[in-house]
């Protein structure tokens, strides 16, 4: 027995640490081993939320051009009408994409040829005077794009009648309506060529790309969403304008400043786009597949899905307590503009420390405000 002992225990030790000894395999599911198909959810992002958003937001912004082109050959308030409306519809859409920086809209910095608010209306103004200027060159993305034409439709001046003779009757009229319709041209030209990428070349790249890397497709798209989310949304809607960056309120940094009644409006579509995204939710209809929330479930954390559209919910919930035009909001009551800050604030814990510790993926950019 004496000579049987030994082998005996080292059995048993080589028993118990040989499993301590196998590397748990990367298989994109948070680690846990437990199957869940990021193909299936990479689809239902492509061909049921993403390439739709697109779509309604080309065939929105081809309108406006529809529109713009009438207001040019008959300047008048009704015209003028009609582009704001076009504008609006347009605008919306876009909030329905703008999560979306991924492939050629990265590339292209589409992004920011969009939506760069505040505008900087001096740039706009020396475009126009000059009469030369290149929209795509980074040094005009606050002169382009839904903010630019807040300023042409709304902030030329107090009155419409006003406005509406800039591209009639003034000096400069043909420069007006030459620089409105360029910007409208190029935000019409810039999305078709993403929509046409996504359905002819990226969409089956995305879709194939499930692998659990900081370049698979799935672990991009999530911190891009969760980046729009903290940055585009939780700051640039909201924090900013009501100074949780500053000493004091900027209320002049609000979306669409100089219109007047709708950045409420946008940042309600902007959280009702991200609610969508997390739970899988189909364009414009109620059906949802597979998500970041049954990506979840299937990790056992259903418990965190909930939490995080609780989170998104009562955030909704402090938005829509706000006037429609936040910087009237930020002027009368502040307090409860950063109310809707910190409820946002709390669901960017959840999704950028609880999912993306449950997804196994790391942040990929550089927090320059904190958590």
């Amino acid at each position: 027995m004496k000579k049987i002992f030994p082998l005996v225990v080292l059995l048993i030790i080589t028993a118990c640490s040989s499993g301590d000894d196998t590397p748990t395999p990367n298989n994109g599911n948070g680690g846990s081993g437990i199957a869940f198909d990021r193909a299936a959810m990479l689809t239902n992002l492509a061909d049921n939320i993403i390439i739709p958003s697109y779509q309604a937001l080309n065939t929105n912004l081809n309108a406006l051009v529809t529109s713009k082109d009438n207001f040019i050959a008959t300047p008048n308030q009704a015209n003028l009408d009609n582009v704001r409306a076009a504008w609006l519809t347009a605008y919306k859409s876009w909030q329905r994409v703008e999560a979306f920086n991924i492939g050629l809209a990265e590339q292209t910095a589409y992004y920011f040829q969009m939506n760069t608010y505040p505008v900087n209306t001096t740039d706009v103004e020396n475009n126009i005077a000059s009469g030369s200027y290149d929209l795509t060159h980074p040094n005009n993305n606050d002169a382009v794009g839904f903010p630019a034409l807040d300023y042409m439709l709304y902030g030329l001046d107090a009155i419409d009648a006003s406005i509406v003779a800039k591209y009639d009757t003034d000096a400069q009229a043909a420069d007006y309506k030459s620089y409105l319709s360029d910007l409208i041209n190029q935000m019409q030209s810039l999305t078709q060529d993403i929509l046409n990428d996504w359905t002819n070349n990226y969409r089956n790249t995305f879709v194939a790309s499930t692998a659990n890397t900081a370049t698979g497709a799935a672990n991009m798209f999530i911190n891009d969403y969760i980046f729009y989310y903290e940055k585009g949304l939780r700051a640039n809607k909201i924090g900013i304008p009501a100074g949780n960056f500053s000493a004091t309120p900027l209320p002049d940094r609000v979306e669409a400043y100089y219109n007047q009644e709708v950045s409420k409006e946008l940042a309600l579509e902007a959280l009702d786009a991200v609610i969508d995204i997390f739970n899988g939710t189909k364009f414009n209809g109620t059906t949802a597949g597979e998500s970041f929330k049954t990506y979840l479930i299937s990790l056992n954390r259903s418990d965190l899905a909930t939490s995080i559209i609780n989170q998104l919910n009562a955030a909704r919930g402090r938005i829509q307590e706000l006037n429609a035009n936040f910087t009237t909001q930020i002027n009368t009551d502040n307090t409860k503009m950063t109310l809707a800050y910190d409820a946002l604030q709390t669901a960017v814990v959840l999704l950028k420390v609880d999912m993306l510790q449950a997804f196994d993926i790391s942040v990929d950019y550089q927090d320059a405000d904190g958590d």
